[in-house]
Order: C-alpha cells, then sequence, then structure tokens
C-alpha cells in the first residue's frame, strides 16, 4: 500500500492536568477535502495545530509524507501548506512583494521562486494584483493572498483553518471553488464551525469529540449515519390529518405550511411504510402525487454523534 499522506498514531495532548484530545488515530490517502469538524473544546484546533507542528504533542506521533513530525519537523514542514483563522499577511506589502517572501521562508530555490510565486498567483486568481499593496485588498482577495502563501512550495497537504469566516455570500461561494481546485491534485484538510460548509466543500469527515474520534468517513456515511424517520407525501385528494395518523406505524403527521395537499408524516423503523402509503393512495382514492423520504440534516447527525441537544457548531 502507498505510504498515506499523512498518519496520525495515538495522538494524545494535555493542558496542564486536563486532556485536549486522547488516542486519535487516522491516516489520510486520498486527493479531495477532509472536513474536521467538532464542539467548541473538542480537540480539533489541538489536534490541526500538532498536525502543522506549531503545538508539539504530549503524546503519539504524526507522520507527514512517511516523515515523523516530531523527529524531523523541519523536513515534515516542507509538505504541509498552512493557512490558519487570521491570515498571516504582512500588509505593507504587495501580493507579489509578500509571496517572494514566503517562497523563500518555505526554502522554493531562488531560481524557482518567480515560477513559484506565479503559478500561486495564477491558481489563487490574484495575479491582476501583483503589485497592489495587500491591506488595499478585499477581504475575499486578502483570503486568496493567504491561501496563495500555503501553496506556495507546492505542498502534498494543505491545511485551511476557517478559511472563509468573514467573508460574504459570494466570496464564500469563489473561495469553496478555489478549495475544490487545490484539492484536484492535493490533499485538504478544511477546518470549520458551519455544517453547511463542510456538505458544500468536502468528499470525507472526521468529527472530534470530547477529545475522541467519533466517526471517519464518507461525507455521504455522515450523511446516512441517521437512519430517515419521517416522509413528505402530496395528495389529489388528501384524506385527513386523522385518517393517517390512523395508519400503522405513523407517529406524527403535520400539514406542510402553505399548503393543503402535502403532509409530513413521522414513522417508527419500518422499511414498507411507504409502499403501504403507496398502496393505501390507490385503494382509497387519495391521488398520490409525490412522496419523498426526508434524508437526517447535517446537524440531526452531528448532535447524535456529539450527545447533545444543541446542535449548533460554535
Amino acid at each position: 500500500m502507498n505510504t498515506p499522506v499523512v498518519k496520525v498514531e495515538h495522538l494524545s495532548h494535555r493542558y496542564n492536568v486536563q486532556w485536549a484530545i486522547r488516542d486519535i488515530n487516522f491516516e489520510i490517502y486520498q486527493q479531495g477535502v477532509l472536513g474536521l469538524v467538532g464542539s467548541n473544546g473538542a480537540g480539533k484546533s489541538t489536534t490541526m495545530n500538532i498536525m502543522c507542528g506549531v503545538l508539539r504533542q504530549t503524546g503519539g506521533e504524526v507522520y507527514i509524507n512517511g516523515v515523523n513530525f516530531r523527529a524531523d519537523p523541519i523536513r515534515a514542514k516542507m509538505h504541509i501548506g498552512f493557512l490558519p483563522q487570521q491570515p498571516p499577511l504582512y500588509a505593507d506589502l504587495t501580493v507579489d512583494e509578500y509571496l517572494r517572501y514566503c517562497a523563500e521562508l518555505r526554502s522554493v530555490p531562488p531560481k524557482k521562486i518567480r515560477a513559484a510565486v506565479e503559478t500561486a498567483k495564477e491558481k489563487c486568481g490574484v495575479a491582476r494584483f501583483s503589485k497592489r499593496v495587500v491591506k488595499f485588498l478585499s477581504g475575499g482577495y486578502q483570503q486568496r493572498v493567504g491561501i496563495a502563501q500555503a501553496i506556495i512550495h507546492d505542498p502534498g497537504f494543505v491545511v485551511l483553518d476557517e478559511p472563509t469566516n468573514g467573508l460574504d455570500p459570494n466570496q464564500i461561494v469563489e473561495i469553496r471553488h478555489l478549495i475544490k481546485e487545490i484539492a484536484a491534485d492535493r490533499s485538504v484538510l478544511l477546518s470549520t464551525h458551519i455544517l453547511s460548509e463542510v456538505e458544500a466543500t468536502c468528499d470525507h469527515i472526521k468529527m472530534i469529540e470530547e477529545g475522541r474520534l467519533v466517526f471517519s468517513g464518507a461525507m455521504n456515511e455522515f450523511n446516512n449515519y441517521l437512519q430517515p424517520d419521517t416522509f413528505v407525501a402530496t395528495f389529489k385528494r388528501p384524506p385527513g390529518e386523522e385518517e393517517l395518523r390512523a395508519l400503522p406505524g405513523i407517529s406524527r403527521v403535520e400539514r406542510l405550511p402553505g399548503s393543503q395537499n402535502a403532509f409530513r408524516l413521522a414513522f417508527s423503523a419500518d422499511d414498507d411504510i411507504t409502499c403501504r402509503v403507496v398502496e393505501l393512495s390507490v385503494a382509497r382514492d387519495w391521488g398520490l402525487s409525490e412522496i419523498t423520504v426526508e434524508r437526517c440534516s447535517l446537524d440531526a447527525v452531528f448532535a447524535q454523534l456529539s450527545g447533545k441537544r444543541d446542535t449548533t457548531l460554535r
């Protein structure tokens, strides 16, 4: 099997006497976008900072392209690009000056710096601002420059911490597209507190809760973690709510707002409930025109995995 891009092995860390993370293990082989999510204080930021060399772990190991981070941090960091939540921009430099400086910091060979800068600018859509002073760029383009510094040395693994934080809706869509383009030929770890951002951007997801890894898998596995328990049915000649509520297996019925013909029906675990509704509609001439099983929301899945009623990631 090929060497994983990232291997996290029995990773643990504590601040004074309190453990922030305990015995976290996972590997990243694939290209694409991996979402790292968790509640406030769950250990997400601690894990990410250790993986980027910002923090030295209490126990366990992190390998980047087979390089042990603890044994050889300089060589390991050569394979990593990192955009912190607050982009490390030098506001009084031009875009070109800043990116050349970042290339030098990242040990890009002097003869290759110009090409590296041009490639990063083109990739991130800031080439036309080469001579613009960074502080005079909009928030969205400053974020693009921040991403450009993270890929200036062409790393195989890029970590982005809240890359859409503080951006307007149009800028968020643009940054999402940029992240997906970058992830076409490398692994990107995206840390965010917005579940809709995870759904729109990520291919895989890892969730940390109370310092432990509680989920690791593809996005569709996360979506399907909970079995659906509601469906929506629309009738041309709808029955009464009491008639629907009397059906075996139906626990709750509500008419959808603004509609006289559509109902949301909650059911207990029963694979045949929708088939029975179809059969009854034919037998009783309800004129069923549409029936849709509703997928559980990401918030509901998060609440189930975290064991919390408050489903908002903060």
